[in-house]
């Protein structure tokens, strides 16, 4: 099976986007909320990033 990036809605806290993302690159979910929580600090480009993928990835059900 490939190795496909998606939103994990079981392990949400907002719309899933860096749950999904912590398993594509099989990291703590917790390493990547602060990632991008930083990002988003830093000129909005978390923000933007967060909103884009939130609409652009599928859910894990419909890739699964």
């Amino acid at each position: 099976m490939k190795n496909r990036i998606y939103k994990n809605r079981e392990a949400k806290m907002i719309c899933g986007v860096c749950a999904g993302v912590a398993e594509y690159f099989d990291l703590d979910p917790t390493l990547v909320r602060v990632a991008w929580a930083v990002l988003a600090l830093a000129g909005s480009v978390g923000f933007w990033a967060y909103v884009i993928c939130a609409l652009i990835f599928p859910d894990k059900k419909d890739v699964l």
